[in-house]
């Protein structure tokens, strides 16, 4: 794409090393290479509501204020079905188009986009895997998607939002099955891999329906060897984002730290597509013990994506980072300084975005 910004050039490099066995010019990597947030709204609603109406994409204004606090990536949530309404079939034309315009907009403001079916590995309410939301059904999407983003530098294929509800040893299966439909259409770029129980990072090595995910997803097989896995963390006391208290904070560091050994164990990178707090002291505070943590272990942590921001959030929700009235939530501080961390001279990642 334009060669005055070619992030992707760059993390086709870093990440086919990560996947090396342990590759010692990484450890001097000096933090993740991406940083920034989640643009949500365009996954609200049911599949068939109507644009500006019942969803909407992120606007240029919350784009160009979250590039002002120093994050490069964007990772923007839709829904599979509204893309497409049948499986097996076309990508609706009009969606296909508003996802590329928000492309385009983060690509004017140097930012990378994740593009991340935000469907919890379901379809219509059926789980992936079972029909008519076939594996099949599953790499069908992706080729389709795939096709159409290939080996665009700052665009990065998320598997799934979430899946859950599903075994490990099913998930594999339908990842595989999307790997293989994405490289088929010669589309080289990265691929964000969640596992299975909401991809949680306290839980990664837990066991489950299908086995542990810190052992399934060991079976990803990329052609292109060009992935990194993608977990999320909450800091309440059941690690689900759902409450407004953080005495789950030591536990988000902890599976922060457990995170990074395995990653390392394994050669292998991770980014954080998740996590948020609210504006409680506390919760601030957990917030920067995480970034911190995957700061110093940056030599696995490819990338953290805050949730939430988005121009419908409203000013109650406790986690949203959302701007209101001009008033800045108490978590951007953090958030901005850690997006601001200097990397090294010698960071590959250095030039990224920022």
């Amino acid at each position: 794409m334009k060669a005055a910004f070619s992030p992707w050039r760059r993390m086709l490099t870093i990440a086919a090393a990560a996947l090396l066995p342990w590759h010692a010019g990484l450890a001097d990597a000096a933090g993740p290479c991406f940083r920034g947030i989640n643009l949500s709204g365009a996954e609200f609603g049911n599949p068939g509501g109507e644009i500006s109406k019942d969803y909407a994409y992120p606007s240029e204004e919350t784009i160009g204020y979250f590039k002002q606090k120093g994050m490069n990536i964007v990772r923007l949530p839709f829904l599979w079905e509204r893309l497409q309404p049948e499986l097996g079939q076309a990508l609706n034309d009009a969606e296909l188009q508003r996802i590329k315009d928000t492309v385009a907009l983060l690509r004017k403001h140097e930012m990378t986009a994740i593009l991340d079916p935000h469907n919890y590995a379901q379809y219509k309410k059926t789980q992936v895997g079972a029909p008519p939301a076939t594996t099949l059904a599953f790499a069908d999407f992706w080729t389709r998607l795939a096709s159409e983003f290939a080996n665009q530098d700052d665009v990065i294929f998320g598997l799934m939002n979430e899946p859950h509800d599903i075994a490990s040893d099913k998930w594999l299966s339908a990842a595989n099955a999307a790997f293989r439909g994405i490289r088929a259409v010669g589309a080289n770029n990265l691929v964000l891999v969640p596992g299975t129980k909401w991809t949680g990072a306290h839980s990664w090595q837990s066991d489950g329906p299908g086995g542990p995910n810190g052992t399934v997803m060991l079976g990803v097989k990329d052609p292109r060897k060009n992935f990194a896995y993608e977990v999320h963390q909450y800091f309440d006391s059941d690690s689900s984002g759902t409450h407004e208290e953080c005495s789950g904070n030591e536990n988000a560091r902890n599976a922060i730290i457990r995170m990074s050994d395995w990653a390392r164990k394994h050669g292998t990178r991770v980014l954080l597509g998740e996590f948020g707090v609210s504006q409680a002291p506390e919760c601030v505070a957990g917030l920067k013990s995480v970034l911190d943590t995957m700061q110093e272990n940056g030599d696995v942590w490819l990338g953290w994506t805050y949730w939430v921001a988005g121009d419908w959030w409203p000013a109650s929700e406790p986690l949203n980072v959302q701007p209101h009235d001009s008033h800045e939530r108490k978590q951007i501080a953090v958030l901005e300084a850690a997006a601001k961390a200097p990397f090294p001279a010698e960071d590959a990642c250095r030039t990224m975005g920022r």
